[in-house]
C-alpha cells in the first residue's frame, strides 16, 4: 500500500468499529465478574488457628515500585504471640493513592500473608480513607480460629507451619484446626505437622 495511503489505513479500525454494537454496562447497577486472578484490593491472611501468616519481614514494602507499603515489625513472646516464628507485623498499611495493583508485593511475600482479592470498588472522596491499616486488610476470623494473641496451635514451632501451608491443607480449608474440622480434615492436619519441607502430603502425590 502507497504511503500516502497509511492515514486512510488507521481510520479503517476507527470507521469498522463505529458500525458495531456498544458494550454499555449499566454501572453500579449492573457488575460484571471479575477474572479468577484478578488483581483487587490486597488481604492479609490467617492460619487456621488464627495467628497471623505476616511476620514483619517487610519484603513486600521492598518490592512495591510505588512506595505504597508501609510495615514495622514486632516481637512475638510466649505469652503475646500473634504469629509463629519470632515477628510478627505490628504496622501495616498500603496507601492505594500510590498503589498500581501491580502484585509484586504478593509475589515477594515468603509465607502467603499477602494476596489480592477480586475486590476493585476502592474510589473515596477523602485522602485519609486510602491509606488502609493492618485492622482493614485483615481477614476476619472463621468459624473455629482463635483471636490472637494466643499459642501456636497446629505445631510446635514455626517449621510445623510451614510444612503444614506447604502441603495445601491450609488454605485451602480455613477450617481444619485439629479442635472444629471433620475428622478427615483433622487427620489431614495432624498427618502433615512434623513432615520435612521438602515431602509432600499425601493430597499432593500423583
Amino acid at each position: 500500500m502507497p504511503d500516502f495511503l497509511n492515514p486512510v489505513k488507521g481510520f479503517g479500525v476507527t470507521f469498522k468499529q463505529m458500525f458495531q454494537k456498544v458494550d454499555t454496562v449499566e454501572y453500579p447497577e449492573v457488575q460484571k465478574p471479575t477474572a479468577p486472578r484478578f488483581h483487587g484490593r490486597h488481604q492479609l491472611n490467617r492460619w487456621p488457628d488464627g495467628l497471623e501468616k505476616c511476620i514483619g519481614c517487610e519484603l513486600c514494602a521492598w518490592a512495591c515500585p510505588a512506595d505504597a507499603i508501609y510495615v514495622e515489625g514486632g516481637d512475638n513472646t510466649e505469652d503475646d504471640r500473634y504469629s509463629p516464628g519470632e515477628r510478627y507485623g505490628r504496622v501495616y498499611q498500603i496507601n492505594y493513592l500510590r498503589c498500581i495493583l501491580c502484585g509484586l508485593c504478593v509475589e515477594a511475600c515468603p509465607t502467603r500473608a499477602l494476596t489480592m482479592t477480586n475486590e476493585y470498588e476502592l474510589a473515596d472522596d477523602s485522602r485519609e480513607s486510602l491509606i488502609w491499616t493492618k485492622e482493614q486488610l485483615v481477614v476476619p476470623l472463621l468459624p473455629g480460629m482463635e483471636a490472637p494473641p494466643h499459642p501456636m496451635r497446629l505445631g510446635e514451632s514455626e517449621t510445623d507451619y510451614y510444612n503444614l501451608g506447604g502441603s495445601g491443607v491450609a488454605g485451602a480449608k480455613a477450617a481444619a484446626t485439629p479442635q472444629d474440622a471433620s475428622g478427615a480434615e483433622a487427620a489431614a492436619v495432624q498427618e502433615t505437622i512434623g513432615k520435612p519441607a521438602n515431602q509432600p502430603s499425601d493430597g499432593d502425590q500423583s
